[in-house]
């Protein structure tokens, strides 16, 4: 392991980023290779929902656990580890022979790939001063873009020519070589820590829960993962059974939209700095709102596929840049991991009740085309309308606990490790 040093933001920024790329890509490939492993594995398309599910609720169920230990330990080991057992889960599942055995290596992928995800996103929030953090996550989250622009299109084109189970394969390899480079190249982030040993002070669980501010941060993030994900499971299998876009371009949509979503994430992070969650948040949720009506409710025939994509990937890019800058503004350095982890407990949860819901709610109709869009559009567009004034009351919360914060805690005070004297702002 490297001894400890001095880093940039910038580097931090670009590692942890590289972590969640390989972490959301495991995961957001699943659903568009949907229709491909269902047909290899004799699986029902209305089904899908199941899979993607699998890995949230095991990755919440980890997250759940790691609140309990994470904090006693350097979030970079911990990270380390993480992405060690998200490498061989995904590979287990280019290996699966049934619905069952793919289940079982998604629910090891998420018992891993959950921990992951809060760890990096603790290890940011430890790292990079509040003025600037909205910036940095608006980077970090801007994995999910590359990996829509990058990642899911080689999937899927790996797919067309492999095989399903090859884009298993390759991700696992890249996850490998980025857990090296996390291990070797991140500082040790122990500033949560006594003398780099135990927790600076211990905050139980029940005790973190009881305050009102951590509870509807949660609440957030459920409304949050449960309207996305009521809908995002069965993207690819609606727009080719019921839209009937050609397979051989599915992976354009992705693409475009994921250019148009990672400029979006690079500048709603500092609209997020500069006005604040509640007003971009709102925003973004309104978009959403549009986006999901006319892309799932009354689809115009004349709108191109892409350009749908643009729309709704912009829109939850906002509303996602927001929510996340505004959570992670919530707990107390000392206990930021247990928070997160108890968090990414909750929005994995919330996301696999929401794919388990529209595996419910959606029918296999006998002309091949998925029943029931409609109604899981509807529910979706109910749950993003709680958004925004949970949105407004967390950040007046938050608000007030950092003034009072800012009369007693030293500013520079958090830091787990001095970034160098020389580093500059990421851009």
């Amino acid at each position: 392991m490297p001894t400890e040093r001095q880093v940039s933001e910038r580097w931090v920024v670009f590692l942890i980023g590289a972590v969640q790329f390989v972490n959301i890509l495991d995961f957001v490939m699943v659903m568009p290779l949907g229709p491909d492993f269902a047909k290899g594995l004799g699986i029902a398309s209305s089904h899908i929902g199941t899979i993607g599910g699998a890995y949230t609720a095991a990755a919440s169920v980890a997250g759940l656990a790691g609140g309990y230990f994470l904090d006693r330990f350097d979030r970079r080991k911990a990270l380390a580890v993480s992405m060690l057992g998200l490498v061989l889960a995904t590979a287990a599942g280019g290996l699966a022979t049934g619905m069952s055995t793919l289940l079982m290596a998604r629910v090891v992928a998420g018992i891993f790939g959950g921990p992951a995800t809060s760890l990096s996103l603790s290890i940011i929030a430890d790292l990079i001063p509040v003025e600037r953090r909205g910036r940095a996550l608006g980077a970090v989250m801007g994995a999910f873009s590359i990996a829509s622009v990058a990642g899911v299109p080689m999937a899927l084109k790996l797919a067309e020519h492999g095989g399903w189970r090859l884009p298993f394969f390759v991700v696992a390899g890249l996850g490998l070589l980025v857990a090296l480079g996390a291990i070797f190249f991140l500082p040790p982030v122990r500033g949560h820590l006594v003398n780099g040993r135990g927790p600076v002070q211990t905050v139980g669980v029940l005790e973190l829960l009881g305050r009102r501010e951590v509870q509807l941060s949660y609440l957030m993030t459920a409304v949050v993962m449960m309207a996305g994900f009521v809908l995002i499971p069965n993207i690819s299998a609606y727009l080719q059974q019921n839209l009937g876009y050609p397979r051989d371009l599915l992976w354009l949509p992705y693409f475009v939209g994921g250019i148009v979503s990672f400029i979006t994430l690079r500048l709603a992070g500092p609209l997020v700095d500069r006005l604040g969650a509640f007003k971009v948040g709102t925003a973004g949720s309104l978009l959403v709102l549009v986006a999901t009506y006319v892309g799932f409710v009354r689809y115009p025939q004349w709108l191109p596929i892409p350009l749908l994509f643009v729309l709704f990937m912009t829109a939850m890019g906002v509303r996602n840049v927001s929510y996340n800058t505004l959570t992670s503004r919530v707990p107390d350095n000392p206990v930021r991991a247990r928070f997160m982890s108890l968090q990414s407990a909750v929005q994995h949860m919330a996301a696999a009740l929401g794919a388990f819901l529209s595996a419910q709610l959606l029918t296999d109709l006998p002309d091949g085309t998925l029943g029931g869009m409609g109604l899981v559009a509807g529910v979706s567009m109910g749950m993003s309308l709680l958004l925004p004034p949970v949105l407004w009351v967390v950040e007046r919360q938050v608000r007030s606990k950092e003034q009072a914060r800012a009369l007693a805690v030293p500013a520079e005070q958090g830091l787990a490790v001095p970034l160098s004297p020389q580093a500059h702002p990421h851009q």
